[in-house]
């Protein structure tokens, strides 16, 4: 049995052996040392995030058996993509592979909150009420299928090696869960990794209420995309600890922690426009902020 066929034999128990571990790991660390205090019921919060996973797992499952790592060793058995059709070293090709599917998450994570339609899944994601690792995993059905087509497009047009395919999953869903882990490194620490990857810290302040910070730092894994394309916030306004995660217009938990209401989510209200980037911002009052704020904790 070659490498390829072992890998997409047992790709099922691959991924959840690294997820369960991870997932493990940053679930002891967010108990020892949490980076906010949680303002909704957790047991509420991760039955309902993980109910969500495991109903997409299951979809996918009966939609796609085969999944991201089936279509990379379909190409290759096929010669199709750019890495097969060019005779580059097996390691070099791994390496650009990963990469380049790394900055392609990035675009498709800029368009959801470019395109309303788009907006409307993935708004899912960012009602969230609290931000832990199971944040990083709360996407709605449809957003988790549109986001496997992608994945497919990409995995063809590049021909990615299956062992390309096989880390960048790995790594995309570790990151995924270290970089919404109600966690955070020693403040020197964290900014040496953020040259490099996607700290809780820096992807925390996405999760913002407030708009521009929201359209910020986008990046999953790397964290260079952020920098070249001028989305990156290095720190919320507010601070981490004062800072006010979720959305504006949806603070109902039944709504947004209950698994009917994020299911439901992406068709209620009017489409109308969302503005990617908003960068205006005006300091309000003393006075408007406290207002403010005490509308959205208690609307």
């Amino acid at each position: 049995m070659t490498f390829d066929e072992f890998v997409v034999h047992n790709e099922i128990a691959l991924r959840l052996a690294f997820f369960f571990g991870i997932f493990a790991v940053m679930a002891v660390w967010e108990v020892i040392a949490p980076r906010r205090a949680l303002t909704v019921s957790k047991a509420v919060r991760w039955v309902n995030n993980l109910g969500l996973v495991f109903l997409n797992n299951l979809l996918l499952r009966l939609l796609f058996p085969a999944a991201a790592i089936g279509m990379a060793a379909f190409a290759a058995e096929h010669g199709w993509g750019l890495l097969n059709y060019y005779s580059l070293p097996f390691a070099l090709s791994v390496v650009l592979a990963v990469v380049a599917l790394d900055f392609i998450i990035y675009l498709q994570h800029v368009l959801t909150h470019a395109v309303p339609t788009l907006w409307r899944l993935h708004r899912v994601h960012h009602a969230d009420l609290d931000y832990d690792l199971t944040t990083g995993a709360r996407f709605h059905p449809i957003e988790i299928i549109l986001s496997l087509l992608i994945k497919f497009a990409t995995i063809i047009v590049l021909g990615a090696p299956v062992l390309a395919v096989v880390i960048f999953e790995v790594v995309l869903n570790a990151m995924a869960m270290f970089n919404h882990g109600n966690v955070s490194l020693p403040r020197g620490l964290d900014r040496i990794v953020r040259l490099f990857v996607v700290t809780p810290d820096m992807h925390r302040v996405h999760h913002s209420v407030e708009d521009n910070e929201a359209n910020s730092n986008y990046g999953f894994n790397l964290s260079i995309w952020d920098r070249l394309f001028g989305t990156y916030i290095d720190q919320p306004r507010a601070g981490h600890d004062d800072m006010i995660i979720g959305i504006h217009k949806y603070r109902e938990p039944k709504q947004v922690n209950q698994l009917p209401g994020m299911l439901a989510l992406p068709f209620v209200g009017k489409i109308t426009g969302y503005a990617i980037n908003r960068r205006e911002w005006s300091q309000p009052t003393e006075n408007e902020q406290q207002t403010r704020q005490e509308k959205i904790r208690h609307p």
